[in-house]
C-alpha cells in the first residue's frame, strides 16, 4: 500500500538537499583557496577562520545546516511511537548528533588549517565538540544497524547505517595511519560519505513513506 505524501514526507527531500549543498562547498571551495590539496588536506581547512575560501565555504553550504536539521527532526516526528526501540533511538541520537555538528562547529571553527590546541576556539573544535560528535555518531549507527536487522521492513536501513559505519571507520583508520598525502582522501570518507549520506539516505526513506511499521504506513 502506497503512503499518502504528507509535508512532513516532502521535507525528507531536504536531506538531499542538505547533502549537496555540503557537497558543493567540499568540490568548490577550493576554487578560492590558491594551493589547496584536496588528497592531503581536511575539508575543515575550508572553513577555517583565516581561510581565503571561507566565504565561499558558507555560500556553497548556506543550505547544509538548515536543511539537515529540518529533515532530521521531521524523521524524528514521523518516527515518534514507532519503530522498535532500539532503531528509534539510534535515530533520536544521530539527529543530537546533527544538532551539537551544526551549532558547535559553528561556534568555534578552527583558526588556523590543522590547528590543534592554538586558541580557545580550537581546543572547543578539537576536544570538546568532536568527541560527542564522534560518539555519538558511532552509537547511532549501531543501534540503527540492531534495531534495523530485527525487522525485515528495515534491514535496508540497517545495511545503510552498516556502510556509513564502515566508511567512518575507513575514514579513522585512513586519516591514522596512511601517508599524509592522502590524509584528505580518508577524511572525507568520514563527513562527506558516512554521516552526510546517511542523512540524506534517511530524508529519502521519509520521503518515500518507509519508517513506519507495516501496521502504521501514515504520519
Amino acid at each position: 500500500m502506497e503512503t499518502k505524501k504528507t509535508l512532513i514526507h516532502w521535507l525528507g527531500l531536504l536531506g538531499i538537499v542538505s547533502y549537496i549543498s555540503y557537497a558543493a562547498a567540499v568540490i568548490f571551495a577550493p576554487l578560492a583557496y590558491p594551493g589547496y590539496d584536496w588528497m592531503s588536506q581536511a575539508v575543515s581547512d575550508l572553513s577555517t577562520t583565516n581561510a581565503p575560501s571561507l566565504a565561499l565555504w558558507h555560500q556553497l553550504s548556506g543550505l547544509y545546516g538548515i536543511a539537515g536539521t529540518v529533515c532530521v527532526m521531521m524523521v524524528c516526528v514521523a518516527i515518534r511511537g514507532k519503530l522498535n526501540k532500539l532503531l528509534r533511538l539510534g535515530i533520536y541520537l544521530f539527529a543530537t548528533m546533527l544538532w551539537i555538528s551544526n551549532i558547535g562547529f559553528g561556534m568555534f571553527p578552527l583558526s588556523e588549517s590543522g590547528a590543534v590546541g592554538a586558541t580557545f576556539q580550537d581546543i572547543m573544535h578539537n576536544f570538546v565538540v568532536t568527541p560527542p560528535v564522534v560518539i555519538l555518531s558511532i552509537v547511532s549507527f549501531v543501534l540503527i544497524m540492531i534495531g534495523g536487522y530485527r525487522k525485515k521492513r528495515f534491514v535496508s536501513l540497517a545495511v545503510c547505517a552498516t556502510i556509513s559505519l564502515v566508511l567512518m571507520f575507513i575514514g579513522a583508520i585512513g586519516t591514522g595511519v596512511a601517508p599524509s598525502e592522502y590524509f584528505g582522501i580518508f577524511q572525507r570518507f568520514s563527513n562527506l560519505l558516512s554521516v552526510n549520506g546517511f542523512l540524506a539516505i534517511l530524508g529519502m526513506y521519509l520521503f518515500l513513506g518507509k519508517l513506519q511499521d507495516d501496521k502504521n504506513i501514515t504520519v
